[in-house]
């Protein structure tokens, strides 16, 4: 079985008429999964309730506790607000983005245990900073489990490994200061948010990006990953790796210019399921509905 982490709770942070960001992207995959002819064979699971885990210790052991509490502000006032233009602040969003935290946590209790999992949540963070949100995202969700994880008996290394078309320049800038963290990175460039370049490797040598030219097609990714991902992670050694698995390189995706297809996600889970003996998937970017619900059934399918 492969546990889905997921809760309805995640189509209240609210981002506004037309925003590619929206609640419906959710329901979306949850109803591509459940007409997949393997559908029977998911383990649908409800975060960890705030009541039961606080995540405020795990976050602010990476993010600024003033942005914290300006995250709060805004979620409380009449109608919320705004972090920038792209990353609005509903009056749900805080609470939400807590819980979100939790199934990130909860990908990680999952994969101690031995089974995959995908935790299927809302807001993204792999742009979030450590003094702020931006490009959508208001907490990092991945580099918080990662440091989460490493407080967990038998986990001495984790690696993230982030194949959304935009660069997690949070996502880095919340891990390179850990040389128990390697991330890496496959993105357009150039594009948002014009980090993520080559030659930037971290404070320990701990940081992998690849920029991805424009309308790159699978086999610019397939060289990717044999000349340069999958020999990054084993040296590396993971003893966990969590997948910042964004899907807006495919081709129908409105916010990006690479030309990828559902199916070559299976491709790529095939190829970096032996890197690590646990793994898990978290959901950041991907905004074309139907083939957003077709990329995360392609990547289930082929752990089930």
């Amino acid at each position: 079985m492969v546990a889905l982490i997921y809760s309805d709770r995640f189509l209240d942070h609210l981002t506004g008429l037309g925003h590619p960001e929206c609640p419906q992207r959710l329901t979306a995959i949850v109803e591509a999964l459940r007409a997949a002819p393997w559908g029977d064979r998911l383990a649908w699971h409800l975060p960890t309730p705030l009541t039961e885990r606080d995540p405020l210790p795990w976050i602010t052991q990476i993010h600024d506790p003033q942005y914290l509490e300006l995250l709060q502000h805004l979620a409380q006032r009449p109608g919320g607000g705004a972090l920038d233009l792209d990353t609005p602040v509903s009056p749900d969003s805080y609470d939400v983005a807590l819980l979100a935290v939790n199934a990130w946590l909860d990908g990680v209790d999952f994969a101690l245990r031995n089974e995959p999992a995908f935790v299927l949540a809302r807001p993204p963070g792999h742009h979030a900073t450590a003094k702020m949100g931006m490009g959508f995202c208001l907490l990092g969700n991945g580099a918080i489990a990662a440091h989460y994880a490493l407080a967990q008996p038998g986990i001495h290394r984790v690696a993230i490994l982030d194949w959304d078309v935009h660069h997690g320049n949070g996502t880095q800038d919340l891990i390179e200061n850990n040389p128990a963290i390697c991330y890496c990175s496959l993105h357009q460039s150039p594009a948002y948010p014009g980090t993520g370049r080559a030659s930037d490797q971290g404070h320990h040598g701990n940081v992998l990006n690849i920029p991805i030219p424009p309308n790159s097609l699978f086999p610019t990714y397939q060289t990717a990953f044999t000349q340069q991902v999958i020999p990054f992670l084993s040296q590396f050694q993971p003893d966990l790796l969590i997948v910042s698995a964004g899907y807006d390189a495919l081709h129908a995706d409105p916010l990006a210019s690479i030309c990828l297809q559902p199916a070559d996600f299976a491709q790529l889970t095939q190829q970096i399921r032996p890197l690590a003996p646990r793994l898990f998937f978290g959901l950041e970017g991907g905004y074309d509905l139907p083939a957003l619900g077709a990329a995360v059934v392609a990547t289930l399918e082929v752990l089930v």
